[in-house]
């Protein structure tokens, strides 16, 4: 599993290095991101003063290579850093964003997922290497 990072972003190395087995042979990871999915941004509320929604929340870690867009199922106690099955691959044309705010809205796989704001120079990156500009 090989790296190159770009001049916008650059992937944390401890991510790459997790979702690296679940990728094909030799695949470049180019960037890599966490998200959570969830029905609307209100779960992330509740489960912040109760955590009671905590298990409906699931976290995903989304690595993007020249090839596809690889959707990984990751543990809920890792925040989404430790993926532990690969759930979809996506065509590498799929746009991701654009995300805004705190916490910024993407569809993947027909569902809404929530980006951190520090991961979004990663989902501009990927949407910019797929040739579409915010």
């Amino acid at each position: 599993m090989t790296h190159r990072p770009d001049d916008h972003a650059s992937p944390r190395h401890d991510l790459v290095e997790r979702s690296a087995p679940f990728l094909p042979e030799g695949s470049e990871i180019r960037q890599v991101f966490i998200c959570q999915a969830a029905p609307n941004f209100g779960f992330f509320l509740v489960t912040y003063l109760t955590g009671l929604t905590m298990f409906w929340i699931r976290y995903r870690c989304v690595a993007v290579t020249q090839d596809a867009v690889y959707v990984l199922e990751s543990s809920k106690l890792s925040g989404g850093a430790r993926p532990q099955s690969l759930v979809a691959a996506l065509p590498r044309r799929t746009r991701l964003g654009p995300v805004s705010g705190r916490w910024g809205r993407l569809t993947l796989l027909g569902e809404p997922h929530w980006v951190h704001q520090r991961f979004h120079r990663e989902v501009a990156a990927a949407d910019r290497e797929a040739g579409f500009t915010h």
